[in-house]
């Protein structure tokens, strides 16, 4: 997957909850409407990420497995 008006995030080899903290980290400096590329190899970034935009109220526009992890496209509420 792949967005060119998108930055990218690898949060790849951080374990939970590392990748949630650190892309709300991030997200926060960014305007609204922006989106990021957030690739990841923690299993459990499946149903953290998601359950994240949704709290926050960013929308995850796609979620797709990797070869060595899974990469979100989300955008920034």
């Amino acid at each position: 997957m792949s967005d060119t008006k998108a930055e990218a995030l690898d949060l790849r080899g951080l374990k939970c909850p590392l990748p949630v903290l650190r892309a709300r980290k991030h997200l926060r400096s960014l305007a609204p409407g922006m989106r990021i590329l957030v690739e990841t190899t923690d299993p459990l970034a499946v149903i953290d990420i998601p359950h994240f935009c949704q709290e926050e109220g960013h929308r995850l526009v796609n979620a797709t497995a990797a070869a060595d992890g899974h990469a979100f496209l989300i955008e920034i509420a």
